[in-house]
């Protein structure tokens, strides 16, 4: 008997899921306004921003990001999850000390250490974005200073540092809902409702 050629045939798996990327957005765009409008001194920070960051903001980017890794996304993967767990952090921070299993951050000085961090970890993102569209460019330009403002005030203790920063992040989180619901819609509609402005 004759030896078999070997095949070269490949199978290809059609991707036939859906885009991620606006539930990923709208987790992180709205619970940023809510958390911003505290900021920016309208409410004091309760149980609603802390559900928000658990659920929404936290669970459901760390399902995005996993759902990007599956569509061969690395910069999606690494977003979504890395914000998700963010706002599970950043939750974390904020109870463990009331439940008595941590102690505080001890000041501002590890506050301002910790959104420092997340300031730098954006704006290498942000470049990232630079072959992106221009949506993505302002969310993550815009996160970038959002944190490293938040940081100055809480390193400075000027309140109105941390004012004008719930300002910023107001914008900011408000161009995240824009940039999901025009993939959302545009996508229903196939065609171009509400731009993102490609590069």
């Amino acid at each position: 008997m004759g030896q078999s050629e070997p095949s070269n045939n490949k199978m290809i798996i059609a991707e036939i899921t859906a885009n991620p990327a606006p539930l990923g957005l709208l987790g992180f765009g709205m619970t940023t306004v809510l958390l911003n409008l505290h900021n920016a001194g309208f409410f004091t920070l309760g149980s609603m921003i802390l559900a928000m960051g658990i659920a929404y903001g936290g669970a459901a980017q760390v399902i995005a990001g996993i759902m990007e890794w599956k569509k061969n996304n690395t910069f999606g993967a690494t977003a979504f999850t890395s914000y998700g767990l963010f706002w599970i952090s950043l939750v974390l921070i904020l109870i463990l000390p009331k439940m008595g299993l941590a102690d505080g951050t001890g000041g501002n000085t590890a506050m301002a250490s910790y959104l420092a961090m997340w300031g730098l970890f954006t704006a290498f993102m942000f470049v990232g974005t630079l072959r992106a569209n221009r949506a993505l460019q302002f969310i993550f330009g815009s996160l970038a200073i959002l944190f490293f403002l938040l940081a100055l005030g809480d390193i400075t203790g000027i309140e109105a540092i941390t004012r004008i920063a719930g300002y910023e992040g107001i914008i900011c989180g408000f161009s995240a809902v824009y940039t999901a619901l025009a993939q959302v819609i545009n996508e229903v509609h196939e065609r171009t409702i509400l731009p993102i402005w490609p590069v």
